[in-house]
């Protein structure tokens, strides 16, 4: 959510971000909405004070036997007058909230400029891709090991499903606990299993809400999580934190639910882009001198995840077009996959400033401090289990169609170093 008194002090600022974003200036729409809303509050205050004036006139007349029946009119027009106006007020004001709540983040400064991803910009790269000859896809490993069943999921959930048995099952148990261990016990992240059904009021101060409903799954009043973000965030919605305890650092390992109601024809066949996955979320929620080093600090533990298990990748900062509405600067890691020889993110990590943070009332204030502000939000995958799992799937397949289990994971696989049929 953005600060309106900011928007009336610099609007032109306000919307040269908007426009770095691709978007039309909303400024003038903006003000306009405030200007009627405060001018409708202003005749409310006035019809009100003259309503209680004009009732201690109209008991004073009668005390004093004069003729009151003029008074008496002013105050019935204004008793019909007076929910009118209430309305007009109140409708300007839902109208200028929902306006405020459909415009994204503001871009940072550094964030390069660009419409879609083409114009993102290559940070730095880790690992060198292995040449592996005629590399296959992981659903095609997956199904000549017959541990990896679309046709079933779909039998029983549609498309956008898989059923994984045997080695592959465990081998995802592995990186989720895998990936928990590092970000516990190394990173400091405190481990939280959340609720997995939230109500709007969540998805609104993350920012899933109202602008991507298409993309959630509903069940009667709550919606299933796209993202353990949406539970992590809000453990501080409408708290005030002390800012000596800043950084908070949460991670979980949850089930996640997308519609993907955007993806029609995309990543059709595997385990890519589905509608339930599992992930490893971490979210920080620091003063606001904090989170640009925090938005560093997060994306290496990320990082690490990757190097342990000694998979190629790439670092990339998103362009001001293809940031997520939330975000003010995004990192996003990109695995290579050697079965579609190209590298695809596994992992985002954003600064979201305090936009998040407005929206949910969250806020810090320092021992002794009457004052208070909004504290930064931060969140990235720590990483997408399945996508995870893909990844060593095509870096680690065999001649022989078996999967190398890395030598990270062993461990978790109960000194497993190699899934055949």
């Amino acid at each position: 959510m953005h600060d309106l008194r900011a928007i009336r002090e610099n609007p032109e600022s306000f919307d040269r971000g908007l426009a770095r974003r691709g978007l039309e200036p909303v400024s003038p729409t903006v003000l306009d909405l405030d200007s009627r809303r405060r001018a409708a509050q202003t005749q409310l205050q006035e019809m009100q004070a003259r309503r209680n004036e004009a009732a201690k006139e109209i008991g004073l007349a009668k005390r004093e036997g004069r003729d009151a029946q003029s008074l008496m009119d002013e105050m019935a027009q204004l008793k019909e007058r007076l929910p009118q106006v209430e309305e007009e007020e109140k409708a300007l004001g839902a109208e200028l909230d929902s306006l405020l709540a459909s415009i994204p983040n503001l871009p940072a400064d550094d964030v390069p400029e660009g419409p879609d991803e083409t114009a993102n910009v290559e940070i730095r790269r880790w690992g060198e891709p292995k040449a592996i000859a005629d590399a296959k896809q992981h659903f095609e490993l997956g199904e000549a090991l017959g541990l990896m069943d679309f046709e079933a999921a779909s039998r029983m959930s549609g498309a956008r499903f898989t059923v994984l048995k045997g080695g592959l099952a465990r081998l995802e148990r592995a990186l989720a606990d895998f990936m928990l261990d590092i970000h516990t016990g190394e990173h400091g992240y405190t481990e939280i299993a959340p609720p997995l059904m939230v109500r709007d009021n969540a998805l609104f101060g993350t920012g899933q809400l109202p602008k991507f409903e298409e993309d959630l799954f509903r069940t009667g009043d709550h919606y299933l999580i796209p993202t353990s973000e949406v539970p992590l965030t809000n453990l501080v919605n409408d708290q005030i934190v002390a800012t000596e305890e800043l950084p908070h650092r949460y991670t979980a390992l949850t089930p996640c639910f997308r519609a993907e109601a955007g993806s029609a024809g995309r990543d059709t066949r595997g385990m890519i882009r589905q509608h339930q996955f599992w992930k490893v979320e971490m979210v920080s929620v620091t003063a606001p001198d904090q989170s640009e080093a925090e938005h560093l600090r997060m994306t290496q533990c990320a990082e690490t995840i990757l190097q342990r298990l000694e998979l190629p990748y790439r670092v990339v900062t998103l362009c001001t077009g293809d940031m997520g509405f939330s975000a003010r600067k995004t990192f996003d890691i990109e695995v290579w996959l050697p079965g579609q020889n190209m590298y695809r993110e596994i992992s985002s990590c954003s600064n979201c400033g305090d936009f998040q943070a407005r929206r949910m009332k969250a806020r810090c204030r320092s021992k002794g401090e009457k004052q208070t502000q909004f504290v930064h939000t931060l969140n990235g995958s720590g990483v997408a289990v399945g996508r995870c799992l893909i990844a060593v799937l095509e870096n680690y397949q065999q001649p022989d169609g078996s999967i190398l289990v890395p030598e990270a994971l062993r461990p978790y696989m109960r000194g497993l170093e190699r899934i055949t049929a």
